[in-house]
């Protein structure tokens, strides 16, 4: 993955711009579409549940602890700004 729309680098942190689709058979990433990386989750989008999911797929992906995937913005939409500490990896590559 190179950085592009969807993704910046700050510093030693990954932000990733990225649109949530829940209620999906898998969790997975779905490619990127309108300067988004796509998420489908099996989670719904209720008590913060998608959220969850969010953080799970993203550190898992990024081989990074669950408390070091941040949603900064976005927190009750589906398009969220999400802050990865100091990955080991990148969510596509």
């Amino acid at each position: 993955m190179t950085e592009g729309d969807f993704c910046r680098w700050d510093g030693a942190d990954l932000v990733l711009e990225v649109r949530v689709i829940p209620n999906a058979r898998q969790d997975r990433v779905a490619g990127v579409r309108n300067g988004r990386l796509l998420l489908r989750l099996q989670a719904p989008p209720v008590e913060g549940k998608a959220n969850a999911a969010v953080e799970r797929l993203l550190a898992t992906l990024c081989g990074v602890r669950r408390g070091a995937v941040h949603i900064e913005a976005g927190a009750t939409a589906r398009d969220k700004t999400v802050r990865i500490e100091r990955p080991g990896t990148l969510p596509l590559a």
